[in-house]
């Protein structure tokens, strides 16, 4: 209409823009030639808005208070009307269409569930794929499956690393209780080591997405991870979807996996609430545990995601070529771990920590040595010991008044085994210190065993001075017949020069 006005104000408009505008809107030629008059005398544009009834804040309120309920919040109102002695009240009809114009389904939807059902109407981003190991995401999820735990029946729980590229489960460990940082750092730990049967996924990542865990964002982990510089992300309060490859995992692991299990806890229940297959035999957790590095495997080798377009996940991680960083061994050890933060001294009785001594058969002969320790959080039944100068690990240590037989076995036999090598370096020192002489049948000086004889000498001579010194000397030594400059050689004497009264050079 502002175009077909200022053609008008030119004295430009025709019947051909009107007819060019009204079969572009749909509309006859005539209409559009009411609406040109309109936006002359009115100076209206738009389509004129018809008298409504809608939804004021007070009543958005009172909505909110009836959980989105528009029938009882329609009873409110003419309940109110009939106090008052009568009043005009919109109709249920109207109030049902002033609700749907006026709210958006997202806050009727919260009105009834809360946040979490506001959520499932709202609009996301979608993180660029990116290359593997960039980012990883961090979760623990609570097995809706009753296993069999020392006998009684229990939920475990599962806390597990995926790699947000290629969809990787890259470690995975489970608790019979609630999760804490032993268990952040046992799965850490089977994520980032590629050696056995934790390869060929893992190494080390960019970064690590996580929810605020206390666990999670613990000194003990933030310690292991900085270690090898891997910063963690620590995502707002009550945002799923800030990390929502993990959370995808999840409801995988629970529609694919759990659902599957006997004790599964939300399977449809029968009449009377029970159980469809009440009195099964629940599942042991060690073959829990068995089952579900199973479904891991087949997670990662068999199943198509379908954000990967038709390939597994460990198809998508051999065909990005994307560098993988391993960590050491040795520091993977001791970072994933917690220290002690003390240097203590290896004492008779072993290693002091907590008020109790820690031996093993390797700290036989180590008594005075500096040490520090690492443990693995709510076992401390066995911990680290690593030498205080250089971080070596020396070995592992135990509660020496819990020692199995065997274990006392082993240090017995290692405190022998030390004997026994002490006794050898003795003798041998001493039979190296004997000075022994040769057998002798006449009265001739004796003779000492063991020395060179004079042809051996004169033959050793020999064969050095044929010899080439300088391809055998070091590279940052001089040459065998380099001299100082400036330096007197005796001139060789010929035998017809000899003169007895020439004294033979020293």
């Amino acid at each position: 209409m502002r175009r077909l006005l200022a053609l008008a104000e030119r004295g430009e408009l025709t019947a051909g823009h009107r007819r060019m505008v009204a079969d572009t809107l749909g509309v006859s030629e005539r209409t559009v030639r009411r609406w040109l008059a309109v936006a002359r005398v009115d100076g209206r544009l738009e389509r004129a808005e018809r008298c409504r009834f809608t939804l004021t804040p007070l009543l958005a309120r009172r909505l909110a208070f009836h959980r989105g309920s528009v029938a009882a919040l329609h009873r409110e109102l003419v309940a109110e009307a009939a106090a008052a002695g009568g009043g005009a009240v919109p109709s249920l009809a109207t109030l049902y269409r002033a609700a749907a114009r006026d709210v958006s389904p997202g806050l009727r939807a919260g009105m009834r569930g809360g946040e979490a059902a506001r959520r499932d109407h709202d609009v996301f981003l979608q993180r660029p794929a990116g290359h593997r190991n960039e980012v990883w995401e961090a979760d623990h999820v609570q097995v809706k499956v009753e296993v069999d735990i020392d006998g009684a029946p229990g939920r475990p729980w599962v806390t597990w690393f995926i790699d947000c590229a290629t969809r990787v489960i890259c470690g995975f460990a489970v608790t019979a209780q609630v999760p804490s940082r032993e268990s952040v750092l046992v799965a850490l730990r089977d994520a980032i080591s590629r050696e056995g049967e934790h390869g060929p996924f893992g190494g080390l990542p960019g970064a690590v997405r996580v929810d605020r865990g206390k666990d999670f964002l613990s000194r003990t982990v933030g310690e292991a991870l900085g270690a090898f510089a891997v910063p963690v992300v620590d995502l707002p309060g009550y945002s799923p979807h800030l990390k929502g490859t993990v959370e995808a995992l999840n409801k995988a692991a629970k529609q694919m996996f759990f659902a599957s299990l006997p004790g599964y806890t939300a399977a449809p229940r029968l009449k009377g609430g029970r159980k469809p297959a009440a009195g099964q035999r629940l599942l042991p957790l060690e073959a829990f545990i068995e089952l579900l590095g199973q479904w891991v495997a087949w997670w990662n080798t068999e199943h198509e995601p379908r954000s990967l377009a038709g390939r597994t996940p460990a198809a998508a991680w051999e065909e990005d070529l994307t560098p993988v960083e391993d960590a050491e061994p040795g520091a993977l050890h001791m970072f994933t771990i917690e220290d002690d933060g003390r240097v203590r001294t290896l004492g008779n009785k072993g290693v002091r920590w907590r008020s109790r001594h820690y031996v093993d058969a390797w700290m036989t002969g180590q008594a005075g040595r500096k040490v520090r320790l690492r443990y693995m959080p709510h076992h401390e039944h066995e911990i680290e010991v690593y030498d205080a100068t250089s971080g070596r690990h020396l070995g592992s240590a135990y509660l020496s008044n819990r020692a199995s037989a065997e274990q006392i076995r082993e240090m017995k036999r290692a405190r022998a085994r030390e004997a026994d090598r002490l006794k050898r370096l003795l003798a041998a020192a001493e039979k190296d210190r004997a000075t022994r002489y040769a057998a002798a049948t006449r009265g001739t000086p004796a003779e000492v065993l063991g020395t060179v004889t004079e042809l051996q000498a004169e033959a050793h001579l020999r064969a050095v001075a044929a010899a080439d010194l300088t391809e055998v000397a070091l590279p940052a030594q001089l040459p065998a017949s380099w001299t100082a400059p400036d330096t007197a050689r005796p001139a060789a004497s010929c035998p017809e020069d000899d003169d007895e009264s020439t004294p033979a050079p020293r």
